[in-house]
């Protein structure tokens, strides 16, 4: 975010509420914090959702540097930067006719007046009208972003692979294609790849690349499909592959509405946790949002409570049990929970928690922070896989966008990983009306 030109970044509140550590990261500008701001962090101290804990880190930071100085006048960041919480008590800026009363146009205020002091300002916030009304007023106003990368750029986590006919004659008789040390550098760990004739599209397999082989192999593939659940498409395919595949522990799948992220990701686990025995348990969850938000004044304990939040998974629950008493099979998702089997909840109290021997779904994934994705994913205890689902343009938490979310951040650093596994999948398959409104509505 920083060049070479000193420049002053004013960041409001929301940027510290998203990130306490933003502070260092513009390299050896100033960072200016109107007071204004600090009493709006002030304000969410004693929640116990994750704005309060980045509150709090916040505070502790800065008052550890107190100690270098005055934070009126200025003191040093660990980035060479310098930080400065103020506030201008008589802006010259009333003449522009904003109202000082609202503590966005305060933070406009401040910005303004440092501007007229001939600093060279930019104003940094999540939000989206506080934004336009900079722009408005004359002042550079950007969002705050931990990623260069836009969403077309995302790691797909598939790719098509051409070779000639011989080699995948190979591929098909010996289920597994050596590859040269040139070819191995192009692909991720567990990359899924559609490997096809040279000229001849139609003429293809689908495979993996298997890092510590290094080459690729086949797909795990089930005659009698997943309990009950059928791939219906190559991305589905690849989906199932690495929710079954016992090598990997930690899975995304990224789709639109319909695409059938959270029915594949639950009919998997229910597969190897219930039917191959090789989990204790299948651990459904989902944020609230925003995380952590007291439920409110619904009626009942706290399972009805929950209810309304957790009905999504209990319809996908409700589709694979009536796949199975179709093939006569009598067990309910009732008598599963009663066993301890499968277990649905809330992401609200997660932190502390050790999870092992579990295969842990966690849905709507796009609704978290970076650092509730961390949160959750160093919960893992041996043996236990965690599949992540979610929609990363469907964003409901106010301060993530397509870009700087929990499940697109965790996807971008780990796709290097061997354990680790991504599908995006594009086709949908809920039903040919969902699908002309995700295209066309």
């Amino acid at each position: 975010m920083a060049n070479n030109d000193k420049k002053t970044f004013v960041l409001d509140t929301n940027v510290l509420l998203f990130d306490p550590l933003s502070i260092n990261k513009f390299g050896n500008n100033k960072v200016y914090i109107p007071l204004i701001v600090v009493e709006e962090l002030d304000r969410f101290k004693k929640d116990q959702n994750e704005n309060g804990r980045n509150a709090r880190h916040f505070a502790r930071l800065v008052d550890g540097l107190r100690a270098k100085g005055s934070l009126v006048k200025g003191v040093a960041l660990d980035g060479a930067g310098i930080l400065q919480i103020s506030i201008l008590r008589d802006p010259s800026t009333t003449h522009v006719g904003i109202d000082l009363s609202i503590n966005d146009n305060l933070i406009l205020a401040n910005a303004l007046y440092l501007k007229e002091n001939n600093e060279s300002v930019v104003l940094i916030t999540k939000d989206i009208n506080l934004r336009l009304k900079a722009d408005a007023l004359g002042l550079e106003a950007e969002d705050y972003e931990t990623s260069e990368m836009t969403i077309d750029e995302l790691y797909s986590g598939q790719r098509s692979f051409e070779v000639d006919v011989q080699r995948l004659v190979d591929f098909e008789k010996n289920r597994y294609l050596g590859l040269s040390e040139e070819e191995k550098k192009q692909f991720f760990a567990n990359e899924y790849l559609i490997i096809h004739e040279e000229g001849n599209p139609q003429h293809r397999q689908l495979g993996r690349y298997h890092e510590k082989k290094g080459g690729i192999v086949p797909l795990i593939k089930s005659r009698e499909g997943v309990w009950g659940v059928h791939p219906k498409n190559i991305e589905q395919q690849f989906a199932f592959d690495a929710l079954l595949n016992h090598e990997i522990s930690l899975v995304s799948l990224v789709g639109k509405a319909g695409t059938g992220k959270t029915l594949l990701a639950i009919a998997a686990g229910l597969e190897v946790a219930i039917g191959q025995q090789h989990f204790s348990r299948v651990l459904v969850s989902r944020p609230i949002v925003p995380m952590g938000r007291d439920l409110g004044y619904l009626p009942g304990d706290v399972n009805e409570k929950l209810a309304p939040w957790m009905q999504p998974i209990f319809d996908n629950i409700d589709f694979l049990f009536g796949n199975q008493r179709a093939n006569n099979q009598t067990t309910t998702w009732d008598e599963l929970i009663n066993q301890g089997l499968l277990h649905v909840e809330p992401l609200t109290y997660i932190r502390g928690r050790s999870l092992p021997g579990q295969y842990m779904i966690v849905d709507e994934a796009q609704n978290l922070t970076p650092h509730e994705i961390k949160t959750i994913i160093t919960r893992a205890g041996e043996g236990t896989k965690i599949v992540l689902t979610g929609d990363s343009e469907q964003i409901d938490n106010p301060y993530l966008d397509s870009i700087n979310n929990g499940l697109v951040y965790c996807i971008d650093r780990l796709k290097k990983e061997d354990i680790v596994a991504h599908t995006r999948l594009v086709q949908g398959e809920r039903s040919p009306l969902s699908e002309i409104a995700s295209e066309l509505l």
